[in-house]
């Protein structure tokens, strides 16, 4: 049996959908939110968040680099949801849900890690870690988005 397990996060920001979809999708600009220890590269010469549009996300670990390959599986206006493989398996879905006052954006991240160890020791060492990523991760998108309103 899979032993799944699902971070999620929201937020609230003050800018509309289209300019919080922009930086989920546009590369540039999600790497100006992304944790820097996170790097995300298209497969293709060029980067996309089209539906079946491949990429890779790799931790700047020296000597390790751990490597997600992922592929956008859903795509819709104010979603992308991809799904990767790698030390983890599971899928990242981003949703900008227009609210009275912007925009609320909702980030689930449901994994499982098939290695024994490397789930032992993600639970033992980075579960709390990866949420409070995730959070700073948010916070310093609506920053971004805010900033362009």
């Amino acid at each position: 049996m899979t032993d799944n397990q699902v971070l999620e996060q929201s937020i609230q920001i003050n800018a509309t959908a289209t300019i919080v979809e922009r930086y989920i999708s546009d590369l540039a600009l999600m790497h100006r939110w992304l944790n820097p220890l996170l790097r995300c590269e298209p497969v293709s010469e060029t980067w996309s968040t089209d539906l079946g549009s491949k990429s890779r996300f790799i931790i700047q670990i020296p000597l390790l680099k751990p490597t997600l390959n992922s592929v956008v599986v859903e795509r819709q206006p104010g979603l992308v949801v991809w799904e990767f493989e790698g030390f983890f398996q599971g899928r990242d879905r981003w949703e900008c849900q227009p609210a009275e006052k912007g925009t609320l954006l909702l980030n689930r991240f449901e994994f499982h890690i098939p290695n024994p160890l490397v789930s032992w020791g993600f639970k033992t060492f980075a579960a709390s870690w990866t949420k409070q990523d995730m959070q700073a991760q948010l916070s310093r998108l609506k920053r971004l988005a805010e900033e362009q309103n």
